[in-house]
């Protein structure tokens, strides 16, 4: 019994236990990620492995703290901007919606907690996310927020190559957190995307939205964007206690917000 507590992890209690340890107060981690092609380097589940590792390192760190308790994941999100290469699973922008509107109506039925923070591994799923928030939270009663891996791991910068799709940054945390998914003998298969600015301009201008794809050479290469030839696991380890440490004050924040 002991060991299941600590554990944290709701699919490891039994059934009378959900009444017993956890609280409407209680916080739910909620991994969110999705199946996609990352490269010829990472594999398809990167964005589901990375979002299922950060919820446990966040657990293990501020359980206590906060009462955080970890759901399983959502492994397939929004990728139609991967859709070109084979792998790539996506959902529709209504299917999305159901599902989340599914999710979040059981949990308000099933469990007592009442707090849901959504870790996000999948930059694709934000969208979606900032634009249900304020329905979940009014039709099911849940306090929620969304922690997104992606901009936490790769804050936007004035760099010369924006990190943005299975690069340096996203390499370098799976070297950390999961070494024997990465196919170290690809990296001498990338080059780097040409052009900084046009990926700026197709991505990350926060003026115009436009539909792009990996798959287009213009701001990427073999489906990649960003410098994963220049990616460490030393790198990867300080990202993951730099997002691992700042999760404190989101869920502070998180808690906050609880009426």
């Amino acid at each position: 019994m002991a060991d299941r507590a600590r554990s944290r992890v709701v699919g490891e209690l039994t059934s009378p236990e959900v009444g017993a340890q956890l609280r409407a107060s209680s916080i739910l981690c909620l991994p969110m990620g999705s199946m996609e092609q990352h490269g010829p380097h990472l594999p398809l589940n990167t964005d589901t492995v990375l979002a299922e590792a950060f919820a446990g390192r966040i657990v293990e760190r501020w359980g206590e703290a906060y009462d955080l308790w970890r759901l399983p994941p959502v492994s397939v999100g929004l990728s139609r901007e991967h859709d070109w290469a084979g792998g790539t699973l996506s959902l529709s922008v209504s299917g999305m919606t159901m599902v989340l509107r599914e999710l979040c109506r059981e949990i308000a039925r099933a469990l007592p907690a009442r707090n849901l923070l959504i870790v996000n591994g999948h930059g694709g799923n934000r969208g979606i996310l900032d634009a249900l928030m304020g329905e979940l939270r009014g039709d099911f009663g849940l306090n929620l927020g969304a922690l997104h891996l992606g901009a936490m791991m790769s804050p936007v910068a004035a760099v010369t190559l924006p990190e943005i799709h299975a690069g340096k940054d996203e390499t370098s945390v799976m070297l950390a957190l999961a070494p024997n998914l990465v196919r170290r003998e690809r990296f001498g298969d990338l080059k780097a995307p040409p052009d900084g600015e046009t990926i700026r301009a197709a991505i990350l201008d926060p003026a115009v939205s436009w539909p792009w794809s990996s798959g287009d050479k213009r701001i990427a290469d073999l489906g990649v964007i960003g410098d994963a030839a220049a990616a460490s696991a030393e790198h990867g380890q300080a990202i993951v206690q730099r997002v691992v440490e700042t999760a404190g004050a989101v869920l502070k924040h998180l808690r906050d917000n609880q009426a």
